[in-house]
């Protein structure tokens, strides 16, 4: 599937628009592994658990830009 001139459709547009292919994704039908799902599962507890750091957008982009 190719997507031609999405420049033509202002930013607003285009958020608009993945807004709608991301709502008509059904949740419910999304194949997610069983490594993925328990892996998932060890990072939710491990966050209730206060075991893992988060990190603003800002936090990781200045990271990013600092180990380049």
């Amino acid at each position: 599937m190719e997507i031609k001139n999405l420049s033509k459709y202002s930013n607003a547009e285009k958020i608009i628009l993945a807004e709608q292919l991301w709502d008509s994704v059904s949740k419910e039908e999304l194949d997610i592994s069983d490594d993925v799902k328990r892996e998932l599962d060890i990072r939710i507890q491990n966050l209730e658990e206060g075991k893992s750091e988060l990190y603003s957008w800002d936090e990781v982009k200045a990271h990013l830009k600092a180990i380049r």
